[in-house]
């Protein structure tokens, strides 16, 4: 089971995403529940990284273990804010379709902004 771990910050904006476990959802290699998990969640971190106004931290120590941090200053509010609803939106997505494999949980204020 892959689980994922979102944290918005008291305005409802990504402050972080941990995803850790395995779907067991196909054979090593060919999981299309971790391939779209970890596709999601690079292709954020990729599109943070670098971006005024934005700090981003990422790592995947390990199979199995990913996670992004952000922190933002006024300039960069907006476009973190759209990216980690888009991100949580494919989340919340991978975890409708394939329930048995994928859970998400986020926490913090509120749904993807107030």
């Amino acid at each position: 089971m892959v689980s994922i771990d979102a944290v918005l910050d008291g305005a409802g904006i990504l402050a972080s995403c941990r995803v850790h476990g395995h779907a067991g959802a196909g054979k090593r290699g060919g999981d299309i529940v971790c391939a779209a998990v970890s596709v999601l969640l690079r292709a954020a971190c990729r599109t943070l990284s670098g971006r005024k106004g934005i700090t981003v931290r990422g790592e995947a120590p390990e199979r199995g273990v990913l996670w992004i941090e952000a922190d933002y200053t006024a300039e960069g509010r907006d476009f973190l804010f759209a990216a980690g609803a888009y991100l949580l939106e494919g989340l919340s997505s991978v975890a409708e379709e394939y329930p048995n494999h994928c859970t998400l949980s986020i926490t913090g204020g509120g749904k993807y902004g107030a």
